[in-house]
């Protein structure tokens, strides 16, 4: 299963979603490899990291950030069981790719009115992709939410009016998050009980039941 994670707008947290989600598909047993298809290169930037500091390699990260995406992802693929892309905000061309390489698009977006009319730039590259692959599945993932916040609250009412629909739950706001990008860590590996941790994991249970 190839899965990217886009968005047009930067800063919504696309990177530290497709890292982790990277790490919990390997921690329970997936053979994962991320992508880093963002020219910025903040993930191989958190496998160097890593890396210097001597973490076990849960995963491979490997930079591609060029518009054959869709002609190299499939045969890099075929080896493992899950192949994560983490893509560029604001390049069209590899956005393209990337949809056009992946089973599953994921759309992460914060609660806030912009990132609602940034996320309608990325509905129309998804809707000219399902053209030529009318198979491919998305959804919206509400990401660094302030806890109980009426705009968080609104963003996910209207978001549900969506096709795509919004992948339950949102995930918080949270410094552990900082830290393990920080680190070249995980959150689950910083504090396993943390609320940073077990929302990933239902996460990742939720895009299960999403998944072609």
């Amino acid at each position: 299963m190839i899965v990217a994670l886009l968005n047009q707008k930067g800063g919504t947290g696309k990177t530290t979603l497709a890292l982790h989600l990277a790490g919990e598909w390997a921690r329970r047993g997936s053979r994962v490899t991320l992508i880093d298809a963002d020219p910025q290169g903040s993930a191989l930037d958190w496998a160097e990291r890593r890396n210097q500091d001597g973490g076990q390699r849960l995963f491979a990260v490997l930079g591609l950030s060029r518009e054959t995406l869709h002609q190299e992802a499939p045969e890099l693929a075929r080896d493992g069981d899950i192949l994560v892309i983490d893509g560029p905000p604001r390049v069209a061309g590899l956005m393209r790719s990337a949809l056009l390489a992946a089973d599953l698009a994921l759309i992460p977006v914060q609660p806030s009115p912009l990132d609602g009319w940034a996320s309608a730039e990325m509905l129309a590259l998804l809707a000219e992709a399902r053209s030529f692959r009318p198979q491919l599945a998305a959804g919206f993932i509400l990401n660094r939410c302030g806890a109980g916040t009426i705009l968080a609250r609104e963003t996910a009412r209207a978001l549900t009016e969506h096709d795509p629909p919004l992948i339950a739950p949102p995930i918080g706001q949270r410094i552990v998050f900082a830290q393990a990008m920080q680190g070249g860590r995980l959150a689950h590996e910083l504090d396993p009980d943390s609320q940073a941790a077990r929302e990933i994991a239902a996460l990742a249970d939720a895009i299960g039941r999403l998944a072609p």
